[in-house]
C-alpha cells in the first residue's frame, strides 16, 4: 500500500511538529529557565557590588569623620580650663558684661557631680570635670547678642546649656537674662 502525497505531507508535518515540540520541551525551555536563573544571579551580584561600593564609601567617610573628630578632641583638650584660667574666664565674663553696659545680678559657678558608670567605677576617671556657671543679667537685646558672640569666640570649651529671657515693663529697655554655661575644667585630682 502506497502513501499518497497528501498522506506523506501530513506525516511530514506531524514529524516536524513532534520534532519542534521535542526541541522546545527538552532543550529550549530548560535553557530558557537556566538563562533566567543566571540573569537573576547576575542582578543579585550587581546589587551586592553596588551595596559593597556604598558600604566602602560609608566606611571611608566614617574614617574621615573619626580622624576629624580626633583632631577636634585634641583641640578641645587644649580648650579645657585649669584653675587659674577658670578664674580668668569668670573675670572675663564680668568684664564683658560691664563693657557692654549689662548689669550682672549674679554669677555662680557650681561643679556638677557626675557619677561614673557602674561597670567602670574601678577605672580612672577623666582628667577634667564639668562646671556649670549660672548668670543672671540685666541687658538689652543687642548687648545680649554681642555678649553671646564674645562667649562663643573665647578660646575655651564653653557650652550654652540654658538661656531664658524675660521682659518686664518696669525695667524697659532691659531684659532679665538667665544663662547657664557649661565649662570643662582640668581636675588636678584626676590629672
Amino acid at each position: 500500500m502506497g502513501l499518497k502525497e497528501r498522506e506523506k505531507g501530513v506525516i511530514l508535518i506531524g514529524v516536524l511538529a513532534v520534532a519542534f515540540w521535542s526541541f522546545d520541551y527538552f532543550y529550549y525551555t530548560p535553557q530558557k529557565k537556566k538563562i533566567m536563573n543566571l540573569k537573576a544571579e547576575i542582578q543579585a551580584a550587581e546589587y551586592k557590588m553596588k551595596e559593597s561600593t556604598v558600604f566602602r564609601k560609608g566606611v571611608e567617610s566614617i574614617e574621615l569623620d573619626v580622624s576629624r573628630l580626633e583632631k577636634e578632641l585634641q583641640g578641645h583638650h587644649q580648650q579645657v580650663l585649669r584653675g587659674e584660667e577658670f578664674r580668668t574666664f569668670l573675670k572675663q565674663l564680668a568684664r564683658d558684661s560691664a563693657r557692654l553696659q549689662m548689669k550682672m545680678i549674679s554669677l555662680a559657678p557650681q561643679e556638677e557631680k557626675a557619677s561614673p558608670p557602674p561597670e567602670k567605677k574601678a577605672s580612672s576617671s577623666l582628667p577634667y570635670r564639668r562646671v556649670a556657671v549660672h548668670l543672671v543679667l540685666h541687658a538689652t537685646y543687642s548687648a545680649l547678642g554681642n555678649y553671646l558672640k564674645e562667649i562663643q569666640q573665647l578660646p575655651f570649651l564653653v557650652t550654652l546649656d540654658h538661656l531664658q529671657v524675660e521682659r518686664k515693663e518696669e525695667m524697659s529697655p532691659f531684659l532679665i537674662v538667665t544663662l547657664e554655661l557649661g565649662v570643662q575644667v582640668y581636675s588636678l585630682e584626676a590629672g
